[in-house]
Formats: C-alpha cells, structure tokens, sequence
C-alpha cells in the first residue's frame, strides 16, 4: 500500500479556540481549548495511520521501510519525516518566540540532555535536536508579529510613545540587541512603571472598540486585559508588540518565519508546515518558561521588511505552490471544482486534509474523503483526486 488514511492530534493549549478545530473534525467540542492539528510522525503526537493489517502510528509505518515510504532522497538527507503539518485555531496570542538553526538546537538539545532535564520539564528549551523554520497559508483574516519593524518605523515609535523615549538614546547607540537586551532584562518594577501608564489609557478605547487590529494598542490592551496577574506584574511582551511589525494576513496568503525571526500569532486560523521539531525559545506572553539569556542568543536583531507569499500556480490551475528557502517542506492548496481532477506521482512522502467539500483520491487504493480527513501517500504514489461538490485540499510534502 501507498496510500493511507490518516488521523492526526488534536492539541489542547490554553490560546486555543473551542469550536473551529472540532467544527472541522466533524467531533464534539471538548471542555479543553483545542489550538493545534497535528499531522506528522513526531514522537510526541504521531498520527495514526490505517493498514491492511490495522492501526499504527505513522513513525512506526515509516520505520517499516523508511526510504520507500519517504523517498530515497528524504531519507538520506534527513533519516525522517521531515516536516510536521497543522492546523492552528488561535484565540488568544501565543507567546513571542524564537526557533533555533539546526546547528544550534543539536547542542543545546545535547547539553540539556547531559543536565538530566526530563523532556517533559516545563523549563526544558529543545524538546529535539532540529530547528524550525514554518510557513504558514491563513485560513481567516490573520494577524501576527513578524520580526523587528525598520530602522525608521522602530524609531519613530521610540519616539512617539511617550514612555518609550527614554529608549531612544540607547536604540540609537546599542541598535536593536541593545534596545532588546535593556527591555527583556529590566527590572520588573521598572517594567511595570515604564508600561503601566501606556496600557492604562489604552483600556477604554480598546473596550471602545475604538482601536484598530493593525494598532499595537489594541494587542496590548488585550494582554493585559487576559492576563490575571497584569495588576501586580505587567508582561514584558508588551514591548516586542510595539517593536515587531504586526501582519494582517487575508486567506490564501502565506507567511514564511525563518530561524531567528521573532515572532507571534494573534488571532484567527491557519495551516502551518513546519519542519518536524517543538523547540520554541520564549520572550514573553505566555505562562509558560521564558529564558531570556537563550532568547537573545537566537533572535536575528535586524528590521524586517514582511514578505506576503501569493504561491505559485501550477500549469492545469488546480494547484497554488506557496515557496520558501526550506528543504524540509512545502506546502500546497488544491481547488478542485466538479468535473476537474488533479493528477500526480508523490516525489516524497505527502499529508493531505480536506479543508472544504468532499474528494475521492484514488492510486493503488481508493479513500473517499469529507471535510476534516486526511490521507498520507508514500513516495512514488501515483493518484487522481476528484470531487462531485466542490473542494478545497491542502498538501504538506518535503521541499527537495
């Protein structure tokens, strides 16, 4: 067999949303927030695939014969699957972050391992040994931060919010790593007097409604207002949302964070494709552990100007190619009408869900699929995909 159905994870973090995930799933919603959908072969949540001989975990299915299900190329380069594909529901914003290059997360994940830190350990920084560049397509109008503003930008905002002026001088000698470093390392009664009066006065016009989502105000304000603890002790997240450009992504739009890039999500839904790691180096909103010392080791301290990818179409229409510098992954999306059909031979290992409407792939098999289910073709499949209603698909294979 070359072709499986697959079940991917659900993934129930605190930013989550409650009923998008389960919606598309066709299951109940659960109590618990329900953020991510997992669909890949990491050791931590692997999806199940189904064989002629029963269930199995997809890292188990490729342990049988990894070449030949990843392809040849795959495994010599990266003796794994190497990417992990998911569907994100964010409700409220995740914490800023910064992954690590390869090279980096080997040692770290190996010195962490010789200090006897249980993977599990919530100050545990490299739950593996790879790094994380992601892309990701909205699903909805989205919004995230994406890297430092430019030059200009970040000192007009020095200079134009009152409690931020004090920062100019040290921007102007110590540049953006200096800027960082003096905000991420301040001594929380500091951070609290330079911050209190900023979100103070943002409060009511953010329960106004009067601010826009393009606005670091609105994004502030709602930080503080989700935080439990902002009255004693203010998130010095606060900052990055005023020193990072902040996104809005329409759907079908995709957006490459490259290692080093900080970054967070706000709000809404989309398909991410990543390669296949958990390493996340925290700066802030969040409850979860922040290691300011690794954060600044890592992050790429230069303005970025955001790139918006439109991807590629390919030469019968059917497919919109999103590309990025990454060998690991590559990422598609499939409008298919009533009547049309898609053709194609896998190169590598695939994960297919349906996002809308129903599809039937047929190769060596055939799986009749509705909105929420997934497939996973082994390299070298050959299949057609067709519709009698109308779909939408999205596909994660490597990059090479």
């Amino acid at each position: 067999m070359n072709l499986f159905r697959l079940e991917g994870k659900v993934q129930h973090y605190a930013w989550g949303g409650h009923n998008y995930i389960p919606e598309l799933l066709g299951i109940a919603p659960s109590n618990q927030p329900s953020a991510e959908y997992w669909m890949g072969a990491h050791p931590s949540a692997p999806s199940t695939v189904t064989t002629a001989s029963g269930q199995l975990p997809l890292n188990e299915l490729i342990g049988q014969d990894p070449a030949n299900i990843t392809g040849p190329a795959v495994w010599e380069r990266f003796k794994e699957l190497p990417f992990l594909f998911k569907i994100l529901d964010v409700k409220d914003m995740l914490s800023i972050q910064v992954h690590p290059t390869k090279s980096e997360a080997e040692k770290g994940f190996a010195r962490e391992n010789a200090e006897g830190i249980p993977l599990s350990a919530p100050n545990r920084n490299y739950k593996d040994d790879n790094h994380k560049p992601e892309i990701m397509v909205a699903l909805s109008e989205f919004y995230l931060l994406h890297g430092f503003l430019p030059h200009e930008q970040l000192l007009e905002v020095l200079k134009t919010v009152p409690e931020f002026t004090s920062l100019v001088s040290i921007y102007e000698k110590e540049g953006y790593y200096g800027l960082y470093k003096n905000v991420m390392e301040m001594p929380q009664s500091l951070v609290n007097i330079l911050l209190r009066p900023l979100t103070d006065r943002l409060i009511l016009p953010y329960k106004a409604n009067k601010l826009s989502k393009t606005d670091p105000g609105f994004w502030a304000a709602r930080a503080v207002l989700n935080d439990p603890n902002s009255r004693e002790k203010l998130d010095r997240g606060i900052f990055s949302i005023y020193f990072f450009n902040i996104m809005q992504v329409q759907p079908g739009d995709a957006v490459f964070q490259d290692a080093g890039i900080p970054h967070a999500y706000l709000e809404g839904q989309n398909v991410e494709l990543m390669a296949n790691s958990d390493n996340v180096l925290r700066g802030g909103l969040t409850p979860k552990h922040v290691d300011v010392p690794e954060l600044l080791k890592h992050t790429r301290f230069e303005g970025v100007h955001p790139n918006i990818i439109k991807g590629d179409v390919s030469a019968d229409g059917l497919e919109r190619i999103y590309p990025s510098p990454a060998p690991d992954f590559e990422v598609s999306k499939i409008d298919l009408t009533a009547g049309q059909v898609y053709k194609h031979t896998a190169k590598a290992a695939e994960i297919l869900i349906v996002m809308k409407g129903n599809a039937t792939i047929k190769g060596e098999d055939t799986l009749a699929l509705q909105k929420g289910q997934c497939a996973f073709t082994a390299y070298g499949a050959t299949y057609e995909i067709s519709t009698d209603s109308g779909a939408e698909l999205f596909k994660a294979t490597a990059g090479i």
